[in-house]
């Protein structure tokens, strides 16, 4: 049938004339049972032409004006959805076929108020079949969105006052809907929102939609027996948290755009106090926590990041109770960070949001040190996977311009007492054995010519074209270690307390990082076939040379720290040992002791032998000068 092209053939008489309407009933049959069993790409190619949708259009029309019965109103929602399909096509001239002009008006009915003939005499009965073709109509927008006249058309047919009508009646208003009804078109209206919105910007400021978003939100909140029964659009959670989500969405997709007056507007209405309080009220219950939940909380981060980034009066609004709320945001447990819920994206928001709203304004990080936070970041540093790293350790290099917390870091002890720089040092270490940086079994340099070059940058470097970013370039962006050397910029390379050999092996390459760095983008650039003049050639091949000694020099140094460090541990195996002699010599005379009492108090002959060289002993003390009388001074002759 689809090669007969049927689907064409039977919408192209369709709408013929037949009063009983059993044409138009079996037509659109036939094309559903095509739809469903054939293929719906090839059925949906075949309506996209304008007289198929002209003919669809007609039908729909029709029964929308006079169609009463109820499965004439069926039908009617049917072929709805039917031009809902082929509109994802992208190319159907739906625009072209008069078919969205048409719509229009009754996409914001009956929300707003029109002279439309095609509306002025339309009566819904508000019954389930009239609620199905509402949500569709919200539907074919989203659909339509993509193309620019159809947004042109929504903005002459005032769709975004209709849309917010739906969020958050008037209370003049008549409501037909049930409260069912209307909590499933409001959440679906948000969800319809968040993606016209950003697309209409002009048309959302004029309704003052952030005021009418903020007032829901501020409802959510206080409202403790919320009306919803948990007919959430796309929502499990109930209505309340829908709601919450579905403000969300559409406050976060308008943000998004960077929108400078339309981000003054939520600042001026208080939106920073507003976020901090959804975000409380979650803290304050942990037994309601899902994945909505999370998600609410995860975009009402973000949006925080958004409207304080780069303003410090902004992150002075956040203020210390923003602060606070954060603090305890990275008290979350890292394992959770594994639970599938979305606490992985909470965590990385919550980074996100430190970085935007605390970080260069002082006063808030002063605040922030104080409350514990640059201890919580090390915690979540020395806990978590390796791909919450990054965002975890430029939060601390950007920390380290405030001096207190340098101090917090040189100060810290985590699991078995680990200090910063040996966890830093560890994480480099990590880092260097994932992206297979040369190494010789005691870590020591193996290659002076490549001495911090990956695996992954030669790999990379091979495949890359001569557009793309160098290697050595894109590897500091990429990886931790150029963090990991900024740190220690900060905390020093000397007096670090409590380092291994191991440890300090590895500090003397973040040391000369930035110079092998150097070195590794000259190499570059002779690889690449660089023409040079010749003092700068020569001043090149100079910067080579002095990196390949300080690699030699370098790695000088490693062998003379692991070789005091094997003195150590032969004079530490020496003191032990002797340590042992003397225990075990202790022993023996311990245990010739015990024999000798045992002999005496158990063998009378030795007992009477032991009893004479006493008396023996005694009497030769007795004959014996005393000291006193040895010391006596000689008397004095006139």
């Amino acid at each position: 049938m689809l090669r007969a092209q049927a689907a064409q053939k039977i919408c192209f008489h369709m709408s013929e004339g037949d009063p009983s309407g059993e044409l138009l009933f079996r037509s659109s049959e036939i094309l559903w049972n095509l739809l469903e069993n054939g293929s719906r790409q090839e059925v949906t190619s075949q309506l996209s032409s304008s007289d198929c949708i002209a003919s669809l259009r007609d039908a729909f029309l029709h029964l929308l004006l006079k169609g009463f019965r109820h499965h004439e109103r069926q039908l009617r929602n049917d072929l709805l959805l039917l031009l809902s399909l082929i509109a994802e096509k992208p190319g159907a001239p739906l625009i072209e076929s008069g078919f969205l002009k048409h719509l229009t008006p009754f996409l914001t009915f009956p929300e707003l108020k029109s002279h439309n003939p095609l509306v002025r005499n339309l009566k819904l009965t508000f019954n389930q079949e009239d609620f199905e073709m509402k949500k569709l109509l919200l539907n074919i927008m989203v659909v339509l969105s993509r193309d620019l006249a159809a947004l042109q058309l929504f903005r002459e047919g005032r769709v975004m006052l209709a849309l917010m009508l739906l969020v958050k009646p008037s209370p003049s208003a008549v409501c037909r809907w049930t409260s069912r009804q209307q909590e499933e078109l409001q959440l679906q209206a948000l969800s319809t929102l968040s993606t016209l919105a950003p697309l209409m910007l002009d048309e959302y400021i004029i309704c003052q939609a952030n005021t009418c978003l903020l007032l829901l939100l501020d409802c959510c909140l206080q409202d403790d027996t919320s009306s919803g029964r948990g007919h959430g659009f796309h929502g499990s959670g109930g209505g309340r948290k829908a709601q919450l989500r579905g403000c969300m969405r559409v406050l976060r997709s308008v943000t998004s755009v960077e929108h400078e007056p339309l981000q003054q507007d939520l600042c001026d209405q208080g939106a920073i106090r507003q976020l901090l309080g959804v975000l409380r009220w979650f803290l304050g219950r942990p037994q309601d926590e899902d994945a909505v939940a999370l998600e609410i909380q995860t975009d009402c981060l973000f949006l925080l990041s958004v409207l304080c980034e780069g303003d410090v009066h902004r992150k002075e609004l956040f203020g210390r109770d923003g602060v606070e709320v954060l603090i305890q945001y990275l008290s979350l447990d890292a394992a959770l960070v594994f639970s599938g819920l979305g606490h992985n994206k909470l965590l990385l928001s919550t980074v996100d949001c430190l970085w935007s709203c605390v970080v260069g304004c002082f006063g808030m990080e002063d605040v922030f040190v104080a409350g514990g936070g640059v201890d919580l970041l090390l915690q979540l540093l020395q806990r978590s996977p390796r791909r919450m790293l990054t965002p975890l350790v430029s939060a601390l290099l950007e920390l380290c311009e405030n001096p207190q917390a340098v101090t917090h870091l040189l100060r810290w002890s985590g699991d078995r007492d680990t200090s910063a720089p040996q966890l830093l040092l560890h994480i480099w270490r990590r880092e260097e054995e994932t992206t297979g940086v040369s190494r010789d079994p005691h870590g020591m340099i193996a290659d002076v010519k490549r001495p911090i070059v990956s695996r992954h940058q030669d790999e990379s470097s091979s495949s890359s074209s001569s557009h793309d970013v160098s290697a050595a370039v894109r590897d500091v962006s990429e990886n931790l270690r150029a963090n990991i050397y900024c740190i220690f910029c900060k905390l020093g390379f000397e007096g670090l307390l409590g380092l291994s050999a191991e440890d300090h092996v590895t500090l003397s390459v973040i040391h000369r990082y930035l110079d092998f760095k150097v070195c590794e983008v000259v190499q570059e650039l002779w690889s690449e076939g660089a023409l040079a003049v010749p003092s700068d050639e020569a001043a090149l091949k100079s910067v080579l040379q002095v990196s390949e000694a300080t690699a030699e020099s370098v790695r000088s140094l490693q062998q003379s720290i692991l070789g005091r460090r094997q003195q150590e541990e032969l004079q530490e195996e020496q003191r032990l040992y002797s340590e042992i002699r003397f225990t075990h010599k202790q022993r023996e005379i311990a245990a010739e002791a015990w024999r000798s009492y045992v002999a005496r108090t158990s063998n009378y002959s030795v007992l009477k032998e032991f009893r004479r060289l006493q008396e023996e002993r005694s009497t030769t003390e007795h004959d014996a000068p005393s000291d006193t009388e040895t010391n006596k001074p000689a008397p004095v002759t006139e």
